[in-house]
């Protein structure tokens, strides 16, 4: 039971509605530099613990 072309179609009345024509192309716009954001922020965060792992072997092996 997944979204239909009837659910999709109502949903971006809806938008369209709330956000008119003219300033539609400025929230997807702003939605997508979130979305960019976010993926980068994850991205940067599973560095940094990559990172931390990393340091974390090299201190356990000159400890022994």
């Amino acid at each position: 039971m997944g979204i239909g072309v009837w659910q999709l179609g109502l949903l971006l009345a809806i938008i369209i509605i709330v956000f008119g024509v003219g300033k539609l192309p400025n929230v997807m716009g702003d939605i997508g530099k979130g979305i960019s954001n976010l993926k980068k922020g994850l991205n940067e965060d599973d560095d940094t613990n990559k990172n931390v792992t990393k340091n974390d072997k090299k201190d356990d092996t000159s400890n022994k």
